[in-house]
């Protein structure tokens, strides 16, 4: 057992003119993860923090956080392997804090909307499923895995001075179906992202795929857009 001090990141619009941190010093042991530690502070030290969290198993995303300097799912970061005595603890950036450790994201799923997330399947409809082979599937790749944690969101600096950015998240949501063989609307959707709040205002930092907690790679996802809107106006 270790003495560990979590320094959080406090903030709320009702009582709190400014954020501030906050330090508790809890007791770790091997194994143990930040979103466990949070819970300890909330129930033995300080009933009002506020954060998010749901399956517990880094597949729902909503723990997303930024933990000593990266962006990370708190339920999978186990503390004692950040190798620190002290554990700096900050909400998502580029989104409005609502309290705490929690973020409003609204602005994200907005965005996310642009590029229609869903399957616009082509006629005629079949009377059981769409067929699709294997090697179609392939073609998908892992670009399905998303989560919509946010930790791209929040570590891309395109995101943080420009709102209407549609982020890299739901850039790759719109990769993820013009791979599709069911979908049938591969000119409107290349339409939609190929603007300057699209895959040109992406600056391909990567830091967005340094950060997925899947290890996805939407800034490649977007570059791959690129060369096929590109081939397609020169052809």
């Amino acid at each position: 057992m270790q003495n560990i001090t979590f320094k959080i990141f406090r903030f709320d619009p009702e009582k709190d003119k400014e954020p501030y941190f906050d330090n508790f010093v809890i007791p770790v042991k091997h194994g143990d993860t930040v979103i466990a530690g949070l819970f300890d502070i909330q129930k033995n030290l300080d009933s009002s923090l506020a954060f998010r969290f749901s399956c517990r198993g880094a597949v729902c995303g909503s723990c997303a956080m930024h933990i000593n300097g990266r962006y990370r799912l708190a339920c999978e970061t186990q503390v004692l392997e950040l190798n620190a005595d002290i554990i700096t603890i900050q909400p998502l950036g580029h989104l409005p804090v609502l309290r705490d450790l929690i973020v409003d994201f609204t602005r994200f799923f907005e965005n996310y909307k642009k590029i229609k997330p869903y399957l616009i399947g082509k006629s005629p409809v079949p009377e059981k499923e769409y067929i699709q082979m294997p090697e179609e599937r392939n073609r998908i790749g892992n670009t399905i895995d998303c989560i919509l944690c946010g930790a791209c969101y929040g570590a891309c600096v395109t995101a943080g001075v420009n709102k209407e950015y549609f982020g890299p998240a739901a850039l790759l949501k719109a990769e993820r179906f013009l791979r599709d063989s069911r979908d049938s609307i591969e000119d409107e959707r290349l339409s939609i992202i190929d603007n300057l709040h699209g895959i040109w205002r992406c600056h391909s930092i990567f830091s967005c795929q340094d950060v997925c907690p899947r290890e996805l790679s939407p800034a490649e996802a977007i570059l791959r857009m690129k060369k096929r809107i590109l081939q397609k106006t020169i052809l």
